[in-house]
């Protein structure tokens, strides 16, 4: 595996951020913009994690918790960086957090119609549950 560090996001991480998930991650959402991300740095900074390379964001993964349940948002790596174990730290570390705060499962909002990305999570042990669609609406 590559010297990576793993951290918490700051506000100062904001653009960065949205620049990075623009070039490495599968699509934009509705809450892709400062206004959102701030907010959840604000509310949970230790839910962001970044993983970084010689100082350059190289990864990213959201670990969420309500309290009862885990999940799992925006596992992005930098295309010149996959397959050397960055998301793997990422997941890890996710999942460290899970376990710390009462979790017993993760789980993982992977688009259909991404194909890498259904692929990686899959590679990481996670799998589609057979009798549940998830059901979403915007809220603004």
């Amino acid at each position: 595996m590559i010297d990576l560090t793993i951290r918490s996001a700051t506000s100062d991480d904001v653009s960065a951020l949205l620049d990075f998930w623009e070039s490495a991650a599968e699509e934009t959402s509705i809450s892709d913009d400062e206004a959102g991300v701030s907010r959840l740095i604000a509310r949970d900074a230790e839910a962001v994690v970044i993983a970084e390379r010689a100082g350059r964001m190289v990864g990213t993964v959201i670990a969420g918790s309500d309290g009862w349940r885990c999940h799992l948002y925006r596992l992005a790596v930098d295309p010149s960086m996959r397959r050397q174990g960055v998301g793997s730290a990422l997941l890890e570390t996710a999942e460290h957090r899970f376990i710390t705060l009462g979790g017993r499962r993760g789980d993982a909002m992977v688009l259909e119609r991404n194909e890498l990305g259904q692929r990686a999570w899959h590679a990481a042990g996670y799998a589609p549950e057979p009798h549940w669609r998830r059901w979403t609406k915007p809220l603004v």
